[in-house]
């Protein structure tokens, strides 16, 4: 197996690792920094008032994208499996 098989192969789960995470981070992100606006403007400091808006946007966020996701992971692991030729020899 050759070096630059190899770590483009990894560069490509490590891509599509990012790739599928992104959407679900960036929504608790958004969530996250809008209820803080909102706390430090009302001036009410609870700490855990942002867990469950941050759960809920993650979830909403991943019931929506999931077929997006699964389409992505399956077309990214039968074209790994194609390497598997190239591996073996």
């Amino acid at each position: 197996m050759d070096e630059a098989l190899f770590l483009t192969v990894f560069q490509k789960a490590i891509l599509l690792i990012m790739v599928i995470a992104a959407p679900i981070l960036l929504s608790a992100i958004v969530v996250g920094l809008t209820i803080s606006i909102i706390q430090s403007v009302t001036q009410i400091q609870e700490q855990t008032l942002t867990f469950v808006p941050k759960i809920f946007a993650a979830l909403l966020v991943l019931i929506v994208s999931a077929p997006w996701m699964i389409d992505m992971f399956t077309s990214t692991t039968k074209e790994l499996f194609e390497y598997i030729k190239v591996f073996i020899s």
